[in-house]
């Protein structure tokens, strides 16, 4: 089965293990990167991958890149 492109919030937090309410406010601060498809917010596979490499270099949420 292939990877999906762009997960809801929801699931994007069942996948990530991160809160529903972390993921609004690291979108908020350009931490993590969104889309908007209408009025659908959408976070990209990748810019969760991207989140968690930099979590994981020690430049993640709250730290400076």
């Amino acid at each position: 089965m292939a990877t999906k492109l762009l997960y809801r919030i929801n699931e994007a937090s069942e996948v990530s293990s991160i809160s529903r309410s972390r993921l609004y406010e690291l979108m908020a601060s350009g931490e993590l990167e969104s889309v908007k498809l209408g009025s659908t917010r959408l976070i990209p596979h990748a810019a969760l991958e991207a989140f968690v490499a930099r979590l994981r270099s020690g430049a993640g949420a709250g730290e400076a890149a």
